[in-house]
């Protein structure tokens, strides 16, 4: 358990790390250049969070399975594919990890490696008025994201080698839609910490970024028992003559 706690934990902070980090300093670079918040950007911070999930897959994967946010350890343990008790391990690393990633990435802003661009924290947020839009679209592609990382691992699956290359192109294709609506979630540890440095609006919109994530883990998750037939309701009556 302590191998899986660990890798979870490293996992997490190199998401946060790589995929908050450019989110910050793309923003900060954009701005020098007169740029502003602009596709180039978006497409940066898409790719940088897709392509930590991928890293992280073929080199933690094989430990723990790269869970690396608490919605998918969720889905997980409702497939049965992990017990409560590994659930609370999981979850614990992943929430420390991405802490950690926040940390580093908190100190080098504090110690002049940006000049204070749009975003200093890559925390998520949306603007007034945007309440029911963030709700939709975090439970909603979280629960597109939970689904393809249920399919590509499953143990029928005819191409595991390259599940990890599947997930993380498809949370990629998540923020690029996602991120001018909240700056893209589907992962409440990912949230957590950048938004208690930040503070203000993205701290008290933060439940926003842990519910909706964790709801839309649960609709996949019985979603995917469904596909699989094995849920209740794909199940054939046994008629008594």
């Amino acid at each position: 358990m302590t191998k899986k706690f660990s890798a979870e934990m490293l996992g997490t902070m190199v998401l946060v790390l790589m995929g908050c980090g450019a989110a910050v300093f793309g923003a900060d670079l954009m701005q020098a250049i007169g740029g502003g918040i602009s596709t180039s950007w978006v497409l940066m911070v898409s790719f940088a969070f897709g392509l930590s999930v991928i890293a992280m897959a073929y080199t933690i994967g094989p430990i723990s399975g790269c869970h690396i946010n608490p919605a998918i350890s969720l889905a997980v343990y409702i497939n049965k594919g992990i017990s409560f008790r590994e659930l609370c391990y999981y979850m614990a690393a992943q929430i420390v990890g991405a802490g950690i990633g926040a940390g580093i990435l908190f100190a080098l802003v504090k110690t002049g490696a940006t000049t204070g661009g749009i975003t200093t924290t890559g925390a998520n947020n949306f603007a007034d008025g945007m309440l029911f839009p963030a709700l939709i679209a975090e439970t909603v592609f979280t629960f597109i994201f939970i689904l393809v990382v249920l399919g590509a691992t499953d143990n029928k699956n005819n191409a595991p080698k390259i599940a990890g290359l599947a997930i993380g192109l498809t949370l990629v294709l998540i923020h690029i839609v996602c991120i001018p609506i909240t700056g893209t979630s589907v992962n409440p540890a990912r949230s957590i910490a950048p938004a208690f440095i930040e503070g203000g609006t993205a701290l008290s919109n933060l439940w926003v970024f842990i519910i909706c994530p964790f709801a839309g883990a649960v609709l996949a998750a019985f979603t995917w028992k469904c596909l699989k037939k094995e849920c209740c309701c794909n199940k054939k009556e046994t008629i008594v003559e």
